[in-house]
């Protein structure tokens, strides 16, 4: 007697999420679109569909994979079609297709994972996770059957794996083994999910609501902002008027501009060298930079402190905005610390490189930071940053606040560029921008709205008929 297994008609959306033939399918990218159900619905139909298959879902902690999962599949499914396993976390299906059920708190949590082979695996709010959890994962997308393999993410903007997700599936920037045919994006908004605008009309009003930067973020899915951005201000819009924008296009800084270098040590992590030009006005324009960093965002390409230094020294002496210039070099006050052998600064002036010590107070530097962000009346910037400094127009807008110093950003985060600007910004602090106020307008008879003025007493006691 065959068993019938009834499952709402998905929206054209999901239904695209579900027949993509990439081997890497992004879904999602603003809250409401119908993603979790979309994994659950597809894990089963690929069960159903080919006998034997192994198919994985993961999310980050057990809370999430419970209530996001393991009931609605638990409800989804009768026992004469898949029995669960609850020790195991595993749904077995008659067929002897099966859907195991995982949460990753960390990625070390998938280190027990090697060896381990599955042909389709949805990792669900992808952007969650580390790049290294999706590179593992991939590492367990094998099949000796036959089967297409496929590796589903779903994800909203924001959290620490937003720029690894934007890199791949918003900005389709790929490493020389990276394959772009094998990459897509399925874009999906809360309009896209007719089952929640019929439960609950109401849901998109709310997001309606929010703020500009959490509507364009969760309503629209725009991933060039998320909540908890710490450096909101930042606009990479560059235009011929050089307003509203802190990215410009690059020119011939003039010779009478004094030039700076800031500097923040890595090696395991990126070090981060950059060079800024300073106009009559006071506003910094950040120019050139090196920063040390691999492919793999956050990975430093482990030159050690001599080969930075020649590198930064040649520059100086070969890069034409440079060259025959006084360079002021300002640098993390952690360099001078000799610990019983040569300290950093000490290499770098073998070099002929030189640095003062940074101010490396947090709060205060982050605030210089935000000031010189801030656009004035005409829409201008006390900095620029020009087109060229890949690194800061990359790294800055990723920056999230810290979860127990509200003021401070999160040190777990990519934020050497970030520093070495904290330190330049501290070397030459500008007062709080103060807000123009507005002047009073003057008493016009003529716009005085006087039925609403009836029955009212005027400051002599005469009321108005």
């Amino acid at each position: 007697m065959a068993i019938e297994l009834h499952i709402p008609e998905p929206s054209p959306k999901q239904q695209t999420f579900m027949e993509n033939k990439a081997k890497y399918i992004c879904f999602g990218g603003a809250r409401g679109g119908g993603k979790s159900w979309a994994v659950r619905v597809n894990a089963v139909i690929t069960a159903l569909r080919y006998p034997g298959i192994r198919v994985c879902i993961i999310r980050k902690t057990y809370p999430e994979l419970l209530a996001n999962h393991v009931r609605p599949l638990k409800e989804m499914l009768p026992p004469k079609i898949a029995t669960y396993n609850k020790s195991e976390k595993i749904f077995t299906f008659a067929n002897g297709s099966t859907i195991s059920l995982m949460y990753c708190a960390r990625e070390e949590d998938l280190d027990h994972a090697q060896g381990i082979e599955f042909e389709e695996i949805d990792l669900d709010e992808a952007t969650q996770h580390t790049e290294g959890v999706f590179q593992k994962l991939s590492a367990c997308l094998r099949s000796t059957k036959g089967y297409p393999l496929h590796l589903r993410l779903t994800c909203n903007p924001g959290g620490p794996g937003h720029a690894w997700v934007k890199r791949l599936f918003i900005d389709k920037k790929f490493k020389d083994e990276e394959k772009p045919e094998d990459y897509a994006f399925i874009q999906s908004l809360v309009d896209d999910n007719r089952a929640l605008m019929k439960a609950q009309p109401e849901y998109k009003a709310q997001l309606e609501a929010l703020p500009s930067k959490l509507r364009r973020a969760w309503l629209h899915g725009e991933w060039n902002l998320f909540e908890g951005q710490f450096f909101e201000e930042f606009v990479d819009n560059p235009n011929p008027l050089r307003t509203n924008t802190h990215v410009i296009e690059a020119f011939d800084p003039p010779k009478s501009w004094k030039r700076y270098r800031s500097y923040d040590f890595g090696y395991s992590r990126p070090f981060s060298c950059a060079w800024w030009c300073v106009d009559h006005d006071g506003r910094m324009y950040r120019i050139l930079e090196l920063y040390g960093c691999t492919d793999t965002p956050n990975e430093g390409v482990k030159w050690t402190a001599d080969e930075q230094f020649a590198r930064i020294a040649q520059i100086e002496r070969e890069h034409p905005w440079l060259s025959g210039h006084k360079v002021e070099g300002v640098a993390d006050p952690a360099i001078w610390a000799a610990d019983g052998g040569v300290s950093i600064a000490q290499t770098a002036a073998r070099h002929g490189v030189f640095f003062s010590p940074g101010d490396n107070k947090r709060i205060p530097g982050w605030m210089q930071c935000h000031y010189r962000l801030r656009f004035d009346e005409n829409g201008l910037p006390m900095m620029y940053v020009f087109d060229c400094c890949k690194a800061f127009i990359r790294t800055i807008p990723l920056l999230i606040y810290d979860d127990h110093m509200p003021e401070d950003l999160d040190t777990k985060g990519e934020d050497h560029v970030a520093d070495e600007w904290r330190y330049m910004c501290m070397l030459n602090p500008m007062a709080p921008p103060q807000q123009k106020e507005k002047k009073p307008m003057p008493y016009d008879p003529l716009g005085v709205d006087w039925n609403a003025m009836r029955g009212r007493r005027n400051g002599n006691g005469i009321q108005i008929v």
